[in-house]
């Protein structure tokens, strides 16, 4: 047989070899730094033996694939502690996760101290170094062999697997866990991890199912790079939205007030009205006109459009059914209120396309444990719109769409920080869905060539679509590396026939519209968190709730110091004194801690020759300059949006 390598290279063998004697036939530090290998595009375990003509990868730590098997590995001999040190623990699931890998436990929640137990333990199996072997049994052996283990999660997951599925194990010395693979060799070729966190996680991800204890893990070949992770983590610790936002102020959350309800407190309101202006003034250049609907609406309205079918459990429902002659709920979306905007008046095909922009609040009954901070809310504020066009201006609508939001992305500094999707249907549920098979492939072949043609690379996720239309969905990761969907592009080609939406065209009869759901920036409320995260609440200028802060030297030009804040706020910049008395270099790090991108010192000699000493965090001391000069520049970084790099000299820190 003839295995060819990555490199073009081939080896011939006369017979069947495993994957990992074909590494140690190249080469014995190829064997050892094996994880798993690729044969013809699919990861295969190092144990799989190859009998024919293949196309062969040997995959180490270094490429992502061997880095999931090493991880997955590590997620075992974290579940084989466990079971040592809390042996009533029951198994749930562990895989490898982009950041590490965790494993889930039907057990009371773990704290620190018993995390470090843990540990302890895992360093004992891994030094035991005990040979990791796979084995194969039949359904009802399968069955019984966790039944007898008192597992009854690995057992429901048996039962779920289809008829035909191989089930396979792996054994490490006296442990044995379900699991397709693949794995290492041995439990010692481990070198260095940690356990980083554990939280709560539902069965499956469904909140009707029981709550399980999670521990999160990370695992790397190198302690170096180990320790650089964990240093890492520290920065993320300092940039998390749901810390530094409310160290800043920008928001709080309150037991009694309720579970993913944030109160957005006077700087939160500052960042979020500068966006909403920003975003309002943008998409009124671009032909939007604004709307302002309801923020609930009755039943009848989301049983025409088919939320009422397909999303109701997501929704806040006023009232009982079977008791009130009218139910009410909160809405979860703007577009079938912007339908009867639409349908007031009769349209013709001059008249479209009409888009119609709108700052919507939004309410969504997400589950508890899926609330953090301000990126997982029930109610929320997204810059909606929804565009009512003909058939054939489908394709440049949808187009200018994706601009939008790729210049709200640039503006902010995000774009490079975004991945795209095209979000599909899966037409093995269609009971998720309205419409035909051929309007779900048409629809989603549009989107696949526009974002061909845009030359943006994408990925295809299946099951992801809304109910009624394939989307865009431009996604991105928060610091601990969970994906959240920052902005979605919509292709409808089904409601208007549920609303009776139509328009006249040229011949004097009645076609129905094509309809883009889309938000140009999304919810305002996860974008701040974005935001904070990116730039470490350290914002571009023109986003920071305070712009400029003014410090005299001594109360003696406190006066002073009140004339240059009044002329700032007469130019629209947003600025303060500090009249304390402290000394000023006290009150310059106190304006550096509230990250306040511009001080301006002030004392005899300024105030005589009408001049501020600039400090910025962007270069530090920047000199005397006359205030209008000052004041010109921070009006021109602001009406620019402009992203300044951030200098870190001695004098900024």
């Amino acid at each position: 047989m003839k295995i060819t390598l990555k490199d073009g290279s081939v080896k011939e063998y006369d017979n069947a070899m495993s994957i990992i004697d074909i590494a140690k036939d190249i080469s014995e530090g190829l064997a050892r730094a094996a994880c798993a290998g690729e044969v013809n595009g699919k990861v295969e375990d190092l144990r799989t033996i190859i009998n024919d003509d293949v196309n062969l990868s040997i995959l180490t730590f270094d490429d992502e694939k061997g880095k999931a098997a090493y991880r997955h590995t590590c997620s075992h001999v974290l579940a084989e502690a466990v079971k040592r040190v809390f042996p009533e623990a029951k198994l749930a699931i562990g895989p490898s996760i982009d950041t590490g890998f965790y494993y889930d436990f039907e057990h009371e929640p773990f704290s620190r101290e018993d995390l470090d137990k843990i540990e302890a333990e895992m360093k004992k199996v891994i030094k035991e170094n005990a040979e990791i072997e796979r084995f194969e049994l039949p359904r009802e052996e399968a069955i019984k062999f966790m039944e007898d283990k008192n597992e009854p999660y690995k057992v429901e997951l048996i039962k779920d697997l289809p008829e035909d599925a191989v089930i396979s194990f792996y054994r490490q010395g006296e442990f044995t866990d379900l699991c397709a693979g693949p794995h290492i060799m041995r439990t010692g070729i481990i070198k260095s991890f940690k356990l980083i966190s554990s939280s709560g996680a539902y069965w499956r991800g469904n909140s009707e199912n029981k709550m399980l204890a999670r521990i999160y893990g990370t695992a790397y070949t190198k302690k170096a790079d180990l320790d650089a992770y964990l240093e890492h983590l520290e920065d993320i610790k300092k940039r998390d939205h749901n810390k530094l936002g409310r160290e800043m102020e920008i928001f709080t959350t309150v037991d009694v007030i309720g579970q993913g309800l944030p109160l957005i407190m006077p700087n939160g309101v500052i960042i979020m009205n500068t966006l909403k202006r920003w975003i309002e003034d943008e998409e009124t250049k671009r032909g939007y006109v604004r709307t302002q609907t309801p923020l609930m609406a009755k039943s009848d309205l989301y049983k025409m459009s088919g939320h009422w079918e397909h999303y109701k459990e997501g929704m806040f429902v006023l009232g009982d059914e079977e008791k009130d002659d009218e139910v009410f709920a909160l809405r979860p979306m703007t577009c079938p209120f912007q339908y009867y905007v639409y349908k007031a008046s009769q349209k013709s095909y001059r008249d479209l396309p009409c888009r119609y922009g709108e700052t919507s609040t939004l309410f969504r009954n997400e589950d508890s444990g899926e609330m953090h901070g301000l990126t997982r809310v029930r109610q929320f504020t997204i810059s909606e719109g929804h565009l009512i066009v003909r058939p054939d201006q489908m394709v440049k609508e949808f187009k200018d769409c994706i601009a939008l939001a790729q210049y709200c992305l640039k503006t902010l500094g995000v774009e490079e920080d975004v991945t795209y999707h095209l979000s599909k249907w899966d037409p093995a549920d269609t009971k998720k869905y309205i419409g035909a098979p051929e309007v779900w492939e048409e629809t989603e072949q549009h989107i696949r060539e526009i974002l061909t043609e845009l030359n943006i690379p994408f990925v295809e996720d299946v099951g992801e679509a809304a109910f009624y239309g394939p989307k865009v969905d431009i996604n991105a990761k928060n610091v601990y590396g969970k994906e959240d969907t920052m902005i979605t592009i919509q292709w409808d080609a089904l409601l208007a026939e549920q609303f009776d939406m139509y328009y006249i065209d040229e011949r004097g009869e009645k076609v129905r519209p094509y309809i883009i759901h889309r938000t140009s920036m999304g919810c305002y409320e996860r974008t701040i968190a974005w935001l904070i995260e990116k730039y470490a609440g350290l914002f571009p200028t023109w986003l920071c709730p305070e712009q400029v802060r003014v410090l005299p030297i001594s109360e003696k030009y406190a006066d002073y110091a009140k004339q240059v804040e009044e002329e700032l706020k007469n130019n629209d910049i947003r600025a303060s004194v500090d009249n304390r008395a402290e000394k000023i270099g006290f009150k310059i790090r106190d304006a550096r801690l509230k990250r306040v991108p511009y001080m301006l010192v002030v004392g005899q000699k300024e105030e005589e020759e009408g001049k501020v000493s600039v400090r910025s965090r962007f270069l530090g001391d920047e000199g005397q300059k006359d205030l209008a000069v000052f004041i010109d520049d921070i009006c021109r970084e602001i009406r620019a949006k402009e992203i300044r790099k951030i200098e870190v000299t001695e004098e900024s820190k």
